[in-house]
């Protein structure tokens, strides 16, 4: 048994306590930093987020007997941040619990990963701070992955905890792990199979450890076959090439521009990776950290990305389980950070990052800015209804925009003053929030929430009154209307005659 990595991990048990405590202005300084963005605007715009906060709402609604046909299901996963959020919102209003929230989200996913990297590489990361700010506001956040976003910060934290490999911070470590199941499965998962695989590599002899890695490949190509070939399942395949999906795609957001950013940022740690390979060799710093288990792990990563399904769709939930690889990169991202730090980096490596970090933190400033000029409309379309109208947000992101869950941001718009009946989340069976047949809240049906939001579900009589809040000028796609629907309109089209029968 090669016992070397037990015996370093448990030597720096204590180092990531001991590093906060002496760097205590540096840590406080940097998250006060890291949240600037969670004040940009009046609210925080980060696609599914809207979604999160008028479910809250409904679930505050729920308590006092006021939405008919709806109700909270018992569930042990999906359902941390909403339950945060929902408590927070009862004390303190739901502008405020929105704020709170999400900050203590971004923050445990920020110094999750770098505990992590700091325990898998005995270095702390204080020179790739920029790479972990820009993907703790990367695709998983921007996309309203709340739940799944905070599991993968937690995780991190207690994958940090059992790397040293002491009992205490077994304990530890499983008892956070616990905590980022009740978040999302997703993380829990990452958790359990990363621990396996690290406890066998240490005590598997050496020249056996290229098992794991075909084995863990082996199983993936497994898994495509099922999925594949199995008729209880639908599950489709992102057509990318696999080595795009190496965790700089987590930067690629708003709009063309950011690829450019995540290309910079893929050669510009290239390029330092190398020559801190080559001072480590030469001697002028001393020997690298060993570079196998890290750079197995960040393989394995980036190698499911080819196998995993993007969507899957079965008879377990109504909606689909969608969107897999596209978020599970960010787990990839952050064993690249590991694998980058296993060599020394000079100054000037941080200073590279934080240039394109800057860049990048003004593209987020600039593009949520009109998301937030799009929610600020539709607050003033349905200031003019009725209180309680049920209305269809249809509303499209720019074409090159990968982030499209804007319409969530017009729910939002809704607490309080009307109700979205195509939202999707009680008819999908994923989250605490469920509904029974008839409602007149929100649709029972998954397939109509979708072709209601898309804007090609076509309004039928039973379904009336209900109001369209769409897109009215072409020349500015924030620019909103609100129009009551008849039977016959498409819903993204209240101004046009309905259809013939």
């Amino acid at each position: 048994m090669d016992s070397s990595p037990q015996r370093t991990a448990q030597s720096s048990e204590g180092n990531s306590a001991k590093l906060m405590h002496r760097r205590g202005i540096a840590v406080l300084v940097i998250s006060v930093l890291l949240l600037i963005p969670c004040v940009w605007h009046r609210h925080i715009e980060a696609g599914d987020l809207g979604s999160h906060v008028y479910n809250a709402w409904l679930a505050q609604l729920m308590e006092r007997v006021q939405v008919p046909g709806l109700y909270v299901a018992k569930q042990w996963n999906n359902v941390l941040f909403d339950l945060m959020l929902l408590r927070l919102g009862d004390v303190l209003g739901f502008a405020a619990a929105e704020k709170i929230a999400v900050s203590i989200c971004i923050l445990v996913f920020f110094w999750g990963a770098f505990s992590f990297v700091y325990a898998v590489t005995e270095r702390p990361p204080w020179m790739l701070t920029p790479c972990i700010a820009m993907l703790a506001y990367g695709y998983s956040f921007n996309m309203g992955f709340l739940n799944y976003y905070l599991s993968v910060g937690l995780a991190c934290f207690a994958l940090a905890a059992v790397w040293r490999g002491s009992v205490r911070n077994l304990i530890g470590g499983v008892a956070i792990a616990l905590l980022a199941l009740l978040a999302h499965p997703i993380g829990f998962l990452w958790f359990v199979a990363t621990a396996i695989y690290v406890a066998l590599w240490r005590v598997i002899p050496d020249y056996w450890r290229l098992v794991l890695p075909i084995g863990v490949i082996a199983t993936y190509v497994a898994l495509r076959m099922f999925f594949a070939n199995n008729t209880q399942f639908y599950a489709d395949w992102k057509p990318e090439p696999f080595y795009w999906m190496n965790g700089t795609d987590q930067l690629i957001l708003y709009g063309h521009r950011y690829e450019v950013l995540a290309r910079a940022s893929l050669v510009w740690g290239g390029i330092c990776f190398a020559i801190g390979v080559v001072k480590s060799l030469r001697g002028d710093t001393g020997s690298a950290k060993p570079l196998r288990l890290p750079a197995e792990l960040y393989l394995i990563a980036l190698v499911a990305s080819a196998f995993v399904p993007e969507n899957i769709h079965s008879d377990l939930y109504a909606g689909w389980i969608g969107l897999l690889v596209s978020r599970l990169t960010v787990i990839t991202a952050i064993l690249g950070l590991c694998l980058l730090c296993t060599v020394p980096l000079q100054k000037w490596s941080a200073a590279g990052f934080g240039l394109i970090a800057a860049c990048f933190s003004v593209f987020l400033h600039q593009d949520t800015g009109k998301v937030a000029r799009m929610e600020a409309n539709a607050e003033s379309a349905i200031a003019k209804l009725v209180r309680g109208t049920r209305v269809v947000p249809v509303i499209n992101a720019p074409g090159d925009w990968r982030i499209q869950f804007i319409a969530h941001s017009v729910e939002r718009a809704c607490i309080e003053r009307c109700f979205s009946f195509s939202n999707y989340e009680p008819s999908s069976g994923q989250f605490r929030v469920r509904v029974r047949p008839g409602s007149p809240i929100v649709t029972d049906s998954s397939e109509k929430s979708e072709e209601m939001a898309s804007g090609d579900y076509v309004v039928r009589p039973e379904d009336l009154p209900l109001v369209s809040i769409y897109q009215c000028v072409d020349a500015d796609w924030t620019k909103l209307c609100a129009a009551p629907l008849k039977a016959g309109q498409k819903t993204e089209a209240p101004d046009t005659p309905p259809e013939k029968p």
